[in-house]
């Protein structure tokens, strides 16, 4: 049985001031190694030939040329299995604008690897935000080749596709699951996540409502495994911080939310929290229409979608300046990194490259990617050895013999041993001018 229990330890101001902007993905394929180019040979010069003219009768022998031997890294990784890796992000479906920041956080990985001589194969498959294709396409990815899965991008799609890895022993990662069930359930022994758990969201947004002056709040949540547990948790946070809450729970798959919105009034709440995805947008649409301000209203994770301000209010964006979005992020560096690649939608990008990373490395240091071999080694190698923060410093230590600390895009990921991190990054964005903005990084600290 996997399990243990979190405590709120710390929360760090460790970034600001990232403005996030409108753009497109990299479309760059990862699925076939990538070849190297090809060498120039250099052409004889003039002075060449001349001195070649202008020999002895006896023939003088070449110098011989020195090879250059390879470094025990550069053979280490040559020697090492190569690992074939398959994605389950939502391309379509209500966490879409998730996959453009998830995936190149991905290929970002993929091109660091090899870079660095890793063998590395990418797969892609669709998740939507759907059980039904999710199954289709892990089933379809291991029949293909896939030896370890990153994803799904949401908690209730990992759960139903957690039993069929559980049997094939296939070890998964998520950047962005969530919720608290995965640390306890025993068909999670092949899974780990590079996102800290609601544990975590709650306190950060629980803390932002209480300097933004909020005294009594309406948890609006969306009924699935994410929405339920995050809600409770953000209950208990506030009540912590004596702030009354309540929460409202709807059906993702209502057609309308106005009663949704007209409960904010009549419980008389001053502020507002909307744990949605894509139904979000009608929600926060009630809730201007019931004249609660923006600046009041605070959104979880699955609603940082940079046309958020556009899809509420196509005619004008700015009419949500103020409202107030969080989500698990990389550090300052990579977010500029991933920001070049995907226009701005930074949020969990920096939790897929480490997924990917992680893998990569444990693969090295377990010497196969097989299930049981392959997950015992994966929290040693994110705690307890020597700091390193690339694949590259990583796999040469490993070629070493040294016992590694991988720290990574999303922070020092330190994982448990249920494959829990206890350090997460956040942003906090809000809307300004009808854009979605970061305005500061968090570190967040869990510990027993």
């Amino acid at each position: 049985m996997r399990h243990r229990g979190y405590g709120w330890v710390a929360l760090v101001l460790v970034g600001a001031l990232l403005a996030v902007g409108c753009g497109g993905s990299s479309d760059r394929s990862t699925g076939e190694s990538v070849p190297a180019e090809p060498t120039e040979v250099a052409q004889p010069d003039a002075a060449t030939d001349s001195l070649a003219d202008s020999s002895s009768d006896e023939s003088v022998p070449a110098e011989p040329t020195e090879v250059a031997q390879p470094d025990a890294a550069t053979d280490f990784l040559a020697n090492a299995p190569e690992l074939v890796i398959g994605t389950v992000l939502p391309e379509t479906g209500a966490l879409s604008y998730l996959h453009p920041p998830e995936i190149s956080g991905v290929k970002l990985a993929v091109e660091d690897i090899i870079a660095a001589g890793g063998r590395i194969r990418l797969l892609q498959g669709d998740s939507g935000t759907d059980p039904d294709i999710a199954v289709e396409t892990v089933n379809r990815l291991l029949g293909e080749g896939a030896q370890v899965i990153v994803g799904a991008a949401a908690s209730g799609v990992s759960q139903s596709i957690i039993q069929t890895l559980y049997e094939t022993q296939i070890v998964q990662c998520a950047a962005s699951n969530t919720s608290p069930s995965f640390s306890t359930q025993d068909n999670a022994e092949y899974y780990f996540r590079t996102v800290v758990t609601a544990r975590a969201d709650a306190p950060v947004m629980a803390d932002n409502i209480a300097r933004g002056g909020g005294t009594h709040v309406a948890i609006l949540a969306r009924s699935d495994d994410w929405g339920r547990s995050l809600s409770v948790l953000l209950e208990a946070s506030l009540q912590e911080l004596g702030i009354a809450a309540e929460i409202v729970p709807f059906s993702q798959d209502a057609p309308s939310f106005e009663d949704v919105a007209q409960s904010v009034q009549t419980m008389g709440a001053d502020t507002v929290a909307v744990l949605a995805f894509a139904e979000g947008a009608q929600i926060l649409r009630s809730l201007l229409e019931n004249n609660v301000p923006p600046s009041a209203i605070h959104a979880g994770a699955g609603m940082f979608d940079l046309e958020l301000p556009s899809r509420v209010s196509p005619g004008n964006p700015a009419d949500l300046d103020g409202l107030t979005v969080y989500g698990a992020s990389g550090g300052d560096e990579f977010n500029e990194r991933l920001s070049e690649t995907v226009g701005g939608n930074i949020i969990f990008g920096g939790q897929a490259y480490d997924c990917v990373t992680i893998l990569a490395l444990a693969t090295l240091a377990a010497g196969t990617h097989n299930g049981p071999e392959l997950i015992a080694v994966v929290p040693d190698i994110t705690r307890g050895g020597q700091k390193c923060t690339s694949f590259r410093e990583c796999a040469a230590l490993l070629a070493d013999g040294v016992d590694i600390d991988y720290d990574g895009a999303s922070g020092p990921v330190e994982l448990d041993d249920v494959g829990d991190t206890t350090v997460g990054r956040y942003a906090v964005a809000k809307v300004r001018g009808g854009n979605l903005e970061v305005v500061k990084i968090e570190d967040v600290v869990l510990g027993a």
